[in-house]
């Protein structure tokens, strides 16, 4: 049986806690320390233009005190590649990032931003980073993502889950196939396929069931839950759905 998918949780909000206050409570780098003795595979964290959750000491510090691989989300500029260059994690995730939105909306437009997103994708890969490219599950993007050599998309699963969330079940439906399609499309590439964005457990079983689904990215439900039950029961309950998931595709 093919292994489950990775689980990398997205420590994000723990910072936004600490910086709603103000200090250095609740620390990002404990919580991602407390998610990988949980079971997590990896952490994801997002430096901001505007640095409104994740700073730049946050991201020197998980660099150099987590045992997992640090996956660094951030935007295709010249500030944010130095940054990654200088403090080399794992894994680079290019996101689209615009000041007024509350989170990240839709995917990179990788077809649009071919050209200018190419000297960052080579620059990352020859420092011997991983690349992914958050992007929708859309035929051409891919192509486009094959064309930059990204090694690895991650598909935005936000507008199927808020159709689940709204039960809308026939948008669901398309939004979901679109999701299995490029997932096919990319691994038949030879891109490694993650998904992420708005998961919770039941649609993060759902999505495991892919079977080349190698990674999935989840943050703001983990960290919603762990105010109910901890987050390392959050996190063994996010495994076990996973697990569940893959298991069922067999």
């Amino acid at each position: 049986m093919r292994a489950a998918p990775r689980l990398g949780v997205n420590i994000d909000h723990v910072a936004t806690v600490r910086n709603a206050r103000g200090g250095t409570l609740p620390d990002p780098v404990r919580a991602a320390l407390v998610a990988i003795e949980a079971g997590a595979d990896g952490i994801t964290a997002h430096l901001r233009e505007d640095r409104r959750h994740i700073r730049d000491v946050d991201m020197e510090r998980l660099k150099a005190e987590i045992s997992k691989p640090l996956n660094f989300e951030m935007a295709a500029t010249d500030e944010m590649l130095a940054i990654a260059l200088r403090i080399k994690p794992h894994a680079i995730c290019l996101v689209p990032e615009k000041r007024e939105e509350r989170t990240t909306e839709g995917g990179l437009d990788v077809v649009a931003g071919e050209a200018h997103l190419r000297p960052y994708i080579a620059k990352l890969n020859d420092a011997g980073m991983r690349v992914s490219l958050f992007i929708a599950a859309d035929p051409a993007a891919i192509d486009a993502a094959h064309r930059l050599k990204a090694p690895v998309v991650e598909f935005h699963s936000g507008s199927w889950c808020d159709a689940l969330t709204e039960g809308n079940t026939k948008h669901a439906e398309v939004e979901y196939q679109r999701i299995a399609a490029g997932v096919a499309q990319a691994a038949a590439l030879g891109i490694e396929p993650h998904i992420g964005h708005g998961l919770d457990y039941a649609t993060a079983e759902i999505v495991s069931a892919l079977p080349q689904v190698a990674e999935l990215n989840i943050g703001h439900y983990l960290i919603g839950e762990s105010i109910f039950i901890g987050l390392p029961e959050a996190i063994r309950r996010m495994k076990t759905a996973m697990a569940a998931g893959r298991a069922r595709a067999q």
